[in-house]
C-alpha cells in the first residue's frame, strides 16, 4: 500500500487530472479490451462473423427462440449449410464470435459461444455456454449454421469506405431473407451512413420487409430507424466505430432492394485517444 501511495503523489506531481483519470479508465477496461482483441487498429466483437469461420446465427423470421430442431436444419440447408457442430463454433469463437443467444448445433446439441462475459449473458463465464443435447428436439431455440461459401447476405466489414448492396442487387430480393452486415472501423472513427438507393416493400409500420440501423455492436441496442418503401432516409452518423445492419424479408412481395454507402469520419484534430477508448466501451453493450 504504501508503495502505491508514493507512486500516485508522484503522479499527482507530473501528471494533470485528466490523464490520471484516462489512466484509471483504462485500467478498469484493459482486461476486457485484451479480451475482444486489437487487430489492424480495430476492436473485433463480430457478432456474426460469416467471413470468418463460415459459422452465424440464424433466427426465425418470428422473432427469438422460434426455431424447433427440425426447422434449424433447415434454415441452414436452405441457405447451402448445415448446422455448426460444437467445435466449428468454439473456432469461431475463439476469434471473435460472441451471441448472447442459445442455438441449435450438431446433432441436436445446444450451445452459444461467449467472448466477453458478463452477468446477464454467459452467467460470467467464457466460452461455450453448453446446454447439451436436447431429447426434446421440439424445443425452440435459434440456429447456428456453418457455410464457409455462405451466400451474398451480410458479412463483417473494415475497410474505411464500401457500398453495401441488398442480395442481388439491382435485382429485387428473394423472399425469407434475414441478413446482418457489421461494420467495425478504427477505433476513435465514426460512420458515415448514405443511403443511394431504397426499393423496399413499404407498409405503414414496415412490419413486412424493412432494413433496420443500429448504433452497436448487435441489433438489441442503439436502434437507429427502421426503414422501408421507395423514400431515401436521411444520412446517419454512428456515435462510435461500429454499427449494425439488419435486413429482413418475409414471405410475399419483394422490391429492388438498397444500396448504402458508409464512410469513414477521422477523429476532430482535438481529439485523443483516450477519448475514443471511451467511446468504443461504451459502445459495447453488457448484453
Amino acid at each position: 500500500m504504501r508503495e502505491l501511495f508514493l507512486w500516485m503523489k508522484s503522479l499527482l506531481n507530473c501528471c494533470n487530472m485528466k490523464k490520471i483519470i484516462f489512466l484509471v479508465l483504462f485500467a478498469l477496461h484493459l482486461d476486457e479490451t485484451l479480451g475482444w482483441g486489437f487487430r489492424n487498429g480495430i476492436l473485433h466483437n463480430s457478432i456474426w462473423l460469416e467471413q470468418a469461420a463460415g459459422v452465424y446465427h440464424r433466427e426465425s423470421r418470428n422473432g427469438k427462440y422460434q426455431l424447433t430442431y427440425r426447422e434449424a436444419k433447415a434454415v441452414c440447408e436452405y441457405e447451402g449449410g448445415k448446422l455448426a457442430t460444437y467445435e466449428q463454433l468454439e473456432e469461431a469463437r475463439k476469434i471473435g464470435f460472441h451471441v448472447c443467444a442459445a442455438g441449435w448445433l450438431h446433432k441436436g446439441r445446444v450451445g452459444y459461444p461467449i467472448v466477453k462475459p458478463t452477468f446477464n449473458c454467459g452467467f460470467g463465464k467464457k466460452g461455450i455456454i453448453d446446454y447439451g443435447f436436447r431429447l426434446n428436439k421440439s424445443e425452440r431455440w435459434d440456429a447456428y449454421c456453418y457455410n464457409p461459401h455462405a451466400k451474398e447476405c451480410g458479412g463483417v466489414f473494415t475497410e474505411p469506405e464500401r457500398i453495401i448492396k441488398s442480395p442481388g442487387y439491382p435485382n429485387e430480393y428473394d423472399n425469407g431473407q434475414i441478413c446482418y452486415w457489421h461494420i467495425r472501423l478504427q477505433v476513435g472513427h465514426r460512420i458515415l451512413l448514405q443511403f443511394l438507393d431504397m426499393d423496399i416493400e413499404e407498409d405503414m409500420d414496415c412490419l413486412s420487409d424493412y432494413l433496420e440501423i443500429f448504433d452497436s455492436y448487435d441489433d438489441i441496442h442503439g436502434l437507429a430507424g427502421r426503414f422501408c418503401g421507395y423514400m431515401l432516409p436521411d444520412s446517419i452518423i454512428s456515435t462510435g466505430n461500429v454499427m449494425t445492419l439488419k435486413f429482413l424479408s418475409d414471405s410475399s412481395i419483394v422490391g429492388g432492394g438498397f444500396k448504402i454507402k458508409y464512410s469513414t469520419l477521422e477523429p476532430s484534430p482535438g481529439s485523443n485517444f483516450g477519448s475514443s477508448l471511451n467511446t468504443t466501451l461504451e459502445a459495447i453493450p453488457d448484453i
